[in-house]
């Protein structure tokens, strides 16, 4: 009898243990776990031990609403299952080592406020499913292998306030339909193969802060509308292909940053200003 109770207590005390979560989501967990070579993680968790004290992890209310798992060694894919973590607010893996495509299923996300998969070698399409998580505020995919374009569902999200997709390898526009991203402050899109013209539409964008998009294949000119731009500090257009050569100067305060336009005759060069706010 008293080894029952013995047993009795240890199994309560074991449920109580994952009592915090659904068995959905520890599911999903135990999935990431698994997909991503989680004996090989810098920080490793204990499969054994309470959800809420795995590295990482944060547990409020019942839900898994952090995953937050940078530099920390991570090799393989994402799982379909993470799309079951449906309280998640923010998931942070980056600087590791994932590969494969972004799950369709993190559609099902609809609470996450920040999504961060920089630093690792993603590929395929950016998903477009991305586009219905209404509550998105960071979306920072940059130093991937991504290709195709930059998907028009992206936006729908009314609330987003970093856009960043530098360095990879996408191709296309610049979507007009930018100027929907009403609370945006940075945009980064340095480093890919974008073609066509700056659209005039992102100077719309009255929140900016931070305007990067260098190193593409971007032709015309730059928009004049961009003095408009209160609030902007930072904008870099170099390495394109514009009917002039810019050199961005980053600036404080609530001026937005002068532009020297560099004329390029023959051998000689001649600097002067072209944009400039005081």
């Amino acid at each position: 009898m008293k080894n029952f109770k013995i047993t009795a207590l240890f199994f309560l005390a074991t449920m109580f243990s994952f009592a915090n979560v659904s068995l959905s989501e520890k599911d999903a967990l135990i999935a990431l776990y698994n997909s991503t070579n989680g004996n090989q993680w810098n920080t490793t968790w204990d499969l054994n031990a309470s959800i809420d004290t795995w590295y990482g992890v944060k547990v409020e209310n019942n839900q898994v609403v952090e995953i937050s798992l940078e530099f920390n060694n991570l090799q393989g894919t994402l799982p379909n299952e993470i799309g079951n973590l449906i309280g998640l607010v923010k998931l942070n893996l980056g600087f590791n080592k994932l590969t494969g495509t972004i799950p369709s299923t993190v559609k099902n996300l609809k609470e996450l406020k920040s999504l961060e998969l920089f630093m690792n070698s993603f590929e395929g399409n950016i998903p477009a499913e991305l586009g219905a998580l209404n509550k998105l505020e960071t979306l920072k995919l940059f130093a991937n292998k991504f290709s195709g374009t930059i998907p028009t569902d992206l936006m729908k999200l009314k609330g987003l306030k970093e856009l960043s997709l530098g360095s990879n390898m996408l191709t296309g526009t610049i979507p007009h339909e930018i100027y929907a991203l009403e609370k945006l402050e940075k945009l980064i899109l340095i480093d890919n193969n974008l073609e066509g013209e700056i659209p005039n539409e992102i100077a719309q964008l009255s929140n900016l802060q931070e305007l990067v998009l260098s190193s593409n294949k971007l032709t015309g000119d730059l928009p004049l509308s961009f003095m408009n731009l209160k609030n902007l500090n930072t904008m870099m257009v170099s390495d394109n292909n514009l009917n002039k050569e810019y050199i961005s100067v980053v600036r404080g305060g609530n001026n937005p940053p002068s532009l020297m336009q560099l004329d390029l005759q023959g051998e000689t060069a001649t600097a002067t200003l072209d944009i400039e706010k005081e």
